[in-house]
This record gives structure tokens, sequence and C-alpha cells, in this order.
């Protein structure tokens, strides 16, 4: 395996590793993405196995000890199974996250205290603005959330539209297809009466980009893309509650 470096926007780098023993012959990315700021941050860690490879991805672009901020959508292998190896390396960095996560988990099983964030709250990383949005159970876990850099209007949004492949690292074609296609392989997402609206809000951003963590992100339409992807939900739970 390699871990590949793509620019999706302004100094915001998606780190992809391509498993193709995962749903073969298709196969599944794992990405992270590497926000530059003068206080840079990293959107999930990569599990623990990859950490060599996403480490020395990360190191081709800054020396990894600068990193400062690491945080995740929700805690999960493939989300923050590294993390300790990463405040290892990264002296100054802090893990950021929501309360739920922080207090269930980060907080016994991290190695240094994580910085508690309240939803809606923003972390300035010098140049970019990070606000991180509490999502529980969206699309699965008690603890999850999402962050939305405003600066680029980039919507970091975790395992929302998953998709398998090794496709381009930005696509501008429909992404609801594979996404509810890989819904139909995993069953990844928690069905209930707030997936729907909470994806709605996530579309009231008007995001540019959506930075999907397994899969290709998209720069099309994004805001429809997520009332659509809300819709097809509400359609399933009204189907698996008839």
């Amino acid at each position: 395996m390699e871990t590949r470096i793509d620019e999706i926007g302004d100094r915001i780098y998606r780190l992809s590793t391509f498993v193709p023993d995962i749903v073969p012959p298709s196969g599944f990315t794992f990405n992270q993405f590497l926000i530059m700021g003068d206080d840079p941050l990293l959107f999930h860690t990569g599990l623990r196995t990859m950490f060599p490879l996403v480490s020395a991805a990360v190191s081709r672009i800054m020396p990894v000890d600068k990193l400062r901020w690491i945080t995740f959508g929700h805690y999960e292998a493939d989300e923050c199974g590294s993390m300790n190896e990463w405040l290892a390396v990264a002296p100054q960095a802090e893990i950021a996250h929501g309360m739920t996560g922080s207090t269930v988990s980060l907080i016994d099983t991290a190695d240094r205290p994580p910085r508690v964030l309240s939803n809606g709250e923003v972390l300035d990383i010098g140049g970019r603005r990070i606000r991180y949005i509490d999502t529980p159970h969206v699309p699965h876990g008690w603890d999850a959330g999402v962050i939305y850099e405003e600066t680029s209007r980039t919507l970091f949004c975790g395992d929302l539209f998953t998709h398998v492949g090794d496709g381009p690292a930005v696509v501008e074609t429909e992404i609801v297809s594979p996404s509810l296609a890989a819904e139909d392989i995993f069953g990844f997402t928690s069905l209930g009466p707030t997936t729907a609206p909470t994806i709605r809000r996530l579309a009231d951003l008007a995001p540019r980009m959506l930075a999907v963590m397994h899969g290709s992100s998209y720069a099309g339409n994004a805001g429809a893309a997520l009332q659509d992807l809300a819709g097809a939900y509400e359609t399933r739970l009204r189907a698996a509650m008839a």
C-alpha cells in the first residue's frame, strides 16, 4: 500500500490509502486531510497500522513535529486509531473533539488531555477557521461530529458519502448514488428521525466542497448533494418503519 497526496484546495491536502482487499474488486480508500495554517490540523489520524504510511505522507508536506491539532469524526479505529502515535511525534499537538467523545472515550484513552469543543465552536488555526459541529448518530456514533473550514467553505464530512473504489481525489459527478450503494453493502448509517434533519442543517452551510473520508471528495453542488442524501435516508427510514 501507499498513501497518495493530492491538494484538493488551497493548502488542503487529501492523504489517501487504497486497500484493494476490502470489497474486492472495487477496493476501499481511507482518507485523512491536512489543513495547513499557522497551526496545522489533521482531520482523521488513520488506523494505527497505517501510521507509518500516513506520517510519511505528512512529512512530505510539513515537519510532522509541527502538527498542532488533531481531530476526527468519531471514536473509531480508522478515524483515530493512531492518535497517540501522532501525539508522540508532535509534542505540541492537541486532540480536539466534542464533549461526548471527549467524556466517554478521549479523556481516558488519549495520552494527553483533549481540547473539548462545544457545538459550533471555532478553532482559529491561523488563516483558517475550523468550526466543529455535533452530529450525534449521523452517520453513526453517539459522539459523531464534522468540521467546516469557513475560509474555503469545505465540509469535512467524515463517513457521510462513503463509497467504494479508488476514484480521483476530487469529482464533480453525482455521489449520492455511489454512497447509497455503499450503504447497501455496509449498512453504516444509523437511520432515525434526526438523520435527515441533521444532514439538511449541514446543507444550510452551503459548502463548496465535501471532503469525504472513504472515496472521492466532491466539488459539485455540495448543498444539493446533502439535500439529496437527506431525502434518500428519509425515504429509507419510512420504508423501514412501514
